[in-house]
């Protein structure tokens, strides 16, 4: 898929939290095609500290306002820089980058999405896109605290949305891979992204209970394009690229001990 370097234009930062915002950006001409799972790397302006760009992932497509979203979690001097940024300014993006989930051929109701922390970013426009196919996809989001549940009406929109939360201030008590729908109903494909072990603990469950499943990787890139070797994933095919091969992999073609 083609890749564009773009002067987008802020058109809303939303304050979510203390430590999450979601940016959205707009161009005076057609946003190109984008697909779930796909994400950007966007140039910080401003920081001293920060010489590369940041690798965010593409959170929503609003196609009517000619928008692209991305949910920042504000950990270091790029990405506060970023969440500073006020309507009508600009911001360099290179999108879209990597590749995406794969998409079902047939209208399905067994899809499961697990989403943790920041993680949950991509899950928004892949249950979108899943849900214009047909589908009526769970679910699944886990945080610290429930003030770290983000988009939850969002997700209402395109199915069922179960929680945990690790203090039980929302859903269930624990981590995502204790929750009781797992047991309540079978699924035949999962989605996740998020901190490396849970997902490596969603993994084992759909190993376990051989269900089909994709995960997407967080891995350092700062390139985004395969050049700078630092997302380097050891897989069944040999040291690959995340940034360029993934950042989606069906879970069979890595080497985790799962």
């Amino acid at each position: 898929m083609k890749k564009y370097i773009l002067d987008l234009t802020v058109t809303e930062n939303v304050c979510l939290h203390a430590h999450y915002v979601l940016l959205k950006l707009t161009s005076p001409s057609q946003l190109p095609e984008m697909l779930p799972g796909q994400f950007a790397e966007i140039r910080v302006e401003g920081s001293p500290t920060t010489f590369l760009r940041r690798p965010i992932s593409i959170n929503y497509v609003d196609r009517q306002r000619n928008e692209v979203w991305f949910l920042i979690q504000l950990v270091g001097d790029g990405t506060k820089r970023l969440g500073e940024a006020q309507k009508g300014d600009i911001i360099n993006v290179i999108l879209p980058l990597g590749n995406g989930f794969t998409l079902p051929e047939e209208a399905s109701d067994t899809l499961l999405l697990i989403g943790g922390g920041v993680g949950t970013a991509p899950l928004l426009y892949l249950g979108e896109q899943l849900s214009l196919k047909g589908c009526r996809p769970t679910f699944l989001l886990g945080a610290r605290s429930e003030q770290d549940l983000l988009q939850l009406d969002q997700f209402a929109r395109y199915g069922e949305v179960y929680t945990t939360t690790e203090d039980g201030s929302r859903g269930e008590k624990g981590y995502v891979t204790q929750h009781s729908i797992l047991e309540k109903k079978a699924f035949t494909q999962i989605y996740t992204c998020g901190p490396k072990p849970m997902m490596m603990s969603v993994a084992r469950y759909a190993k376990a209970h051989d269900i089909a499943c994709e995960v997407s990787l967080e891995n350092t890139m700062a390139c985004g394009v395969g050049a700078c070797l630092c997302c380097v994933e050891n897989t069944t095919e040999g040291h690959l690229c995340v940034c360029k091969e993934g950042p989606v992999f069906n879970i069979n073609k890595l080497l985790w001990q799962i």
